[in-house]
């Protein structure tokens, strides 16, 4: 029963940083912003200026090489500290690594994204201060490679200053007229990161280069000063800094119950993280002994992180998108990659190419040994959505000797998902193909008894497009029209007619006579007249209302009359070659305005927004309907799913925008 207690206490407490979002102050308080603050990214040029001074010193002797050589350093420092907060941002984004160990169950949303957006200002502050220190102690230049005696000095500056002068200026920000004008910027972000070690103001940061000096500095005027212990230093001061505010618990439970001295010389994540889950305790700057001595230790932290580090299992979705890597260059538009390039709707970027050939080489060790993993996630009225990726790129799934281990990556998906509890997993793009698994029928023929719903979410798919579509337009220009949605669509808009009292002459393109009858078919005999075959893009030269489902060149394009808007469900999305023409985006919805946790976009989707598919499946979650949603879409249904995304919360997206892809693609 004390177990029981002492885990919902520890559950009680995670839930605390809800009341971050609440922290605010004045931002006009001297030196609370940073100088650089509006030039963007020239404030990088400071680098360049360092780079320069290194490859074209002021002087040609020998002397002046050496005396340029630090510049060198700090750039090396510079590109060493960024990565090592890099690879702790990437590691804190492995939720299929580190899931059940996260202290905050939550999600880093775009607010916080976008309020850390800058947090590297630190080190260019850095940087500059150490340009300052060596003009001012030119010793600096002739420090030799290695002097072990230098461990011990700095250790002892360390522990005997930095730590009680951080304690104490760290307890003093957290008074009242301090906190808001200062600290409570940092105290803002909801979801500790390594990142959020560098969102504070100029001041509080001004403040920690007089601490992280005065064990560098003092050290060399003591006389046993070296580079290594430079790098060393500062290095592992940033290590444990990025430590703190990781919010993956990483340091087992057991190893302070072998060594029992060391929890009160050094914090853990949970140990920081109550810190910001509880102000009043846990200030010291990288060891508790402090807080011991100040009285200011929560004494729940032992408790907390022993259950954080020891725990098996974490909280089940209520709902999973099941997708797929598009391409190498997409790969990269992940959250463990890059954050903020992860934040913003996903385009080709000229920095991304370097990273092509190592991503190709993880390309194939996924196809070669990987499982789907968890990517990202979020939070709706109390329940879980996650999104897992199963391992293969999209060119992947047009290999046939591939189908069979792509169709068993989604199965075990489907089958983990029903053993964890998850009510509704939706199927994305490729993996809901109709060649591949029949739309997903595959899975439930083969497993009659699953507990989780599987749905392909192209009955809301169908939804959009058709929502899309002016309701005075009485032709319209249809590609694709035997694939699932092309189907749903002719069909719905024959209907049309009578539901809106408009008469529609519904044109459809196909080759296959059989199959375009087999569809007409299913249409009233009154409503059949209205789905006409052709064969040629030339019959669609007088209508203005084109609906692609299937890869269109720009001279099938250029039948098209001027004024055309061209509706789309080809993925990817076609290229806009008519420049008198408009063409609508892929089929989505924005999520409701009450999720949390939000910081991925989907794929080239604005924040917020999601395929259509996405949101069919949140909405079968949403309903809570039983059945599945595989194979031929219903169109009885269209109209009940569009009503019920609404009713939830989702908007439509105006997609009368140009959509500049260029990758070819297929209808779904």
């Amino acid at each position: 029963m004390e177990g029981e207690k002492v885990t919902t206490m520890i559950q009680a407490r995670i839930t605390i940083p809800d009341k971050r979002t609440a922290f605010s102050g004045t931002t006009t308080a001297p030196l609370f912003a940073w100088p650089w603050e509006h030039y963007g990214n020239y404030k990088y040029l400071f680098y360049v200026a360092l780079l320069a001074k290194y490859l074209y010193p002021t002087t040609t002797t020998e002397e002046g090489t050496e005396g340029s050589s630090w510049c060198l350093h700090i750039l090396l420092l510079f590109l060493l500290r960024g990565l090592l907060y890099q690879l702790w941002s990437s590691y804190d984004y492995m939720f299929f690594l580190n899931r059940t160990r996260r202290i905050s169950e939550e999600g880093i949303d775009f607010k916080q994204i976008d309020a850390e957006w800058n947090w590297d200002n630190f080190l260019i502050l850095h940087a500059i201060v150490a340009v300052l220190a060596y003009w001012s102690f030119p010793s600096l230049t002739n420090l030799p490679l290695w002097d072990g005696r230098g461990i011990f000095c700095c250790l002892a500056l360390h522990i005997g200053v930095s730590e009680p002068v951080y304690y104490w200026l760290h307890r003093l920000l957290h008074s009242p007229n301090l906190f808001t004008d200062y600290h409570w910027l940092h105290h803002s972000s909801k979801v500790s990161h390594p990142f959020t070690a560098g969102h504070a103001t100029f001041l509080e940061h001004l403040v920690l280069c007089i601490v992280i000096g005065v064990p560098i500095l003092g050290t060399v005027f003591i006389g046993y000063g070296s580079i290594s212990i430079l790098y060393s230093y500062v290095l592992l001061f940033d290590m444990l800094r990025c430590l703190g505010h990781s919010n993956v618990e990483v340091i087992p439970h057991h190893l302070f119950e072998n060594i029992p001295l060391l929890r009160y010389l050094v914090y853990t994540p949970t140990y920081h993280n109550i810190h910001h889950m509880d102000m009043r305790t846990n200030f010291c700057l990288f060891m508790p002994v402090y807080d011991i001595l100040g009285k200011t230790i929560n004494t729940r932290y032992w408790d907390l992180h022993k259950d954080i580090s020891s725990r098996k299992k974490t909280s089940a979705p209520g709902f999973v998108f099941l997708g797929h890597v598009v391409d190498i260059m997409a790969a990269l538009h992940t959250p463990f990659v890059f954050r903020s390039f992860n934040s913003i709707p996903f385009s080709k970027k000229f920095f991304l190419f370097p990273f092509w050939p190592p991503t190709f080489l993880v390309m194939l060790a996924m196809w070669a040994k990987s499982k789907t993993f968890l990517v990202s996630f979020y939070n709706l009225r109390g329940r879980l959505h996650q999104t897992w990726v199963v391992p293969r790129f999209g060119f992947q799934y047009f290999l046939p000797f591939a189908a069979d281990g792509i169709n068993k990556q989604i199965e075990e998906a489907i089958l983990r998902a029903d053993r964890l509890g998850v009510k509704v997993i939706s199927l994305a793009a490729l993996n809901k193909n109709e060649s591949l698994n029949g739309g997903g029928t595959l899975f439930i023929n083969k497993h009659p008894d699953l507990k989780v719903r599987v749905v392909h979410g192209n009955t809301l798919t169908a939804a959009v497009i058709l929502n899309e579509i002016p309701r005075d337009v009485d032709e319209v220009f249809l590609t694709g029209s035997t694939s699932k949605l092309g189907r749903a669509i002719a069909l719905y808009l024959a209907r049309r007619r009578v539901r809106v009292l408009v008469l529609i002459h519904m044109q459809m393109l196909t080759q296959s006579t059989e199959r375009f009858l087999k569809i007409q078919k299913e249409a009233p005999e009154e409503l059949q007249k209205f789905l006409v075959q052709v064969t040629k893009y030339q019959a669609a030269k007088q209508c203005k209302t084109w609906i692609i489902g299937k890869w269109t060149t720009p001279r099938e394009q250029s039948w098209a009359p001027s004024g055309t808007h061209f509706h789309q469900y080809v993925v990817p999305p076609v290229i806009p070659f008519r420049r008198d023409c408009t063409f609508g985006k892929l089929a989505a919805m924005r999520l409701p305005e009450d999720v949390e946790g939000l910081g991925s976009c989907e794929y080239t989707m604005e924040r917020g927004v999601v395929h259509a598919c996405h949101a069919g499946g949140v909405v079968h979650f949403l309903e809570g309907w039983k059945h599945h949603e595989v194979g031929a879409i219903d169109v009885d249904q269209i109209d009940v799913v569009w009503k019920a995304a609404l009713r939830h919360g989702l908007k439509p997206m105006q997609n009368f925008i140009v959509d500049k892809s260029c990758n070819r693609g297929i209808s779904q």
